[in-house]
């Protein structure tokens, strides 16, 4: 009996290799994806002596001569991961309209640590022009869109002050999830808001008083949020402070940044696969509510001996 001949394999090598052109040039620190691809249809870019103005094709960083502008690329970026604290008055983009100052102004400082070279970073996430704390910032595309799914349920924590003391039976409603609007406030869709439930929240009173502070962890991150949550109950947020990040605390001052070590990358990494980290045990200092100050009290001057009273003499009645 005689073999059938055997279906021929299939010629892998026609298949495309390397990667998209736009990740090559968001990689080498170009510019985002997204721009990457508008400066490719511009006709910008040169493939081994050839214009490349179309979406889609496949290189190998390493092999070709891919240049910009005629300028030629050397391989993609070595990653960096920084932590910044964000001050009040701030805008978490890359530059603004209304031309308030950036986290990227903040940024240009000259860097330390083991990697002191200028790269073009992006930050994580987002904290809105009053709120202030921690932001991450890298030109890790992959690990940022990683943390910024919602699917991965990474921990934001925060210290919030509200205005006015919240029922109890309101913080319930934050804990098991509450009814928000999902995009700003001035939107309305189909002639109704469009609402949402929030994730549930983990709240716990820090300083009590008639302007209370509450630490929050949340496990996403919509627009103006918390904010939102109080404001449903009743309640005006007055200041929010992101304090952590997965496993990170805030361990720098306002407006300053440090490089983060590989074992704070690699428990992000695990965070945004949803597996467990836990931050350490000792809370670093700008990660605590401050004690408040305590008012001072003058002393009533006294009088040298011998001195006269300026106050005149009561007449008698």
């Amino acid at each position: 009996m005689t073999k059938s001949p055997s279906a021929p394999k299939p010629d892998t090598n026609d298949e495309p290799k390397g990667d998209r052109l736009q990740k090559i040039l968001a990689q080498a620190g170009i510019a985002s994806r997204r721009k990457a691809e508008e400066i490719i249809l511009e006709g910008r870019v040169q493939v081994n002596g050839v214009i490349v103005n179309t979406l889609g094709t496949r290189h190998d960083a390493l092999k070709d001569h891919i240049r910009v502008d005629g300028k030629l690329l050397h391989g993609p970026e070595q990653q960096r991961y920084y932590m910044l604290n964000k001050p009040r008055g701030y805008v978490t983009t890359l530059d603004d309209p209304e031309k308030r100052p950036t986290v990227m102004q903040l940024m240009a400082k000259q860097k330390s640590g083991p990697h002191g070279d200028n790269v073009r970073l992006y930050p994580v996430g987002r904290l809105d022009y009053l709120s202030e704390g921690l932001i991450l910032m890298t030109n890790d595309g992959n690990l940022a869109n990683a943390l910024s799914k919602a699917a991965a349920g990474v921990e934001k924590t925060y210290l919030v002050k509200i205005s006015g003391t919240p029922p109890a039976s309101g913080l319930d409603q934050i804990r098991r999830g509450i009814m928000i609007d999902r995009g700003r406030l001035d939107e309305v869709r189909s002639g109704r808001r469009d609402r949402i439930i929030t994730s549930p929240a983990k709240v716990e009173l820090v300083r009590g008083g008639d302007n209370p502070w509450y630490e929050l962890t949340l496990i996403e991150g919509r627009n103006r949020q918390i904010r939102k949550m109080f404001e449903e109950i009743g309640h005006h947020v007055e200041k929010i402070r992101r304090i952590g990040y997965g496993a990170l605390r805030l361990d720098v001052p306002p407006g300053e940044f440090r490089e983060l070590t590989l074992g704070e990358v690699m428990a992000l990494d695990r965070a945004a696969k949803g597996k467990k980290v836990v931050p350490k045990k000792k809370t670093p200092e700008f990660a605590q509510l401050k004690s408040p100050a305590k008012k001072k009290f003058s002393k009533p001057r006294r009088q040298p001996t011998g001195a006269k009273s300026s106050s005149r003499p009561r007449r008698p009645n």
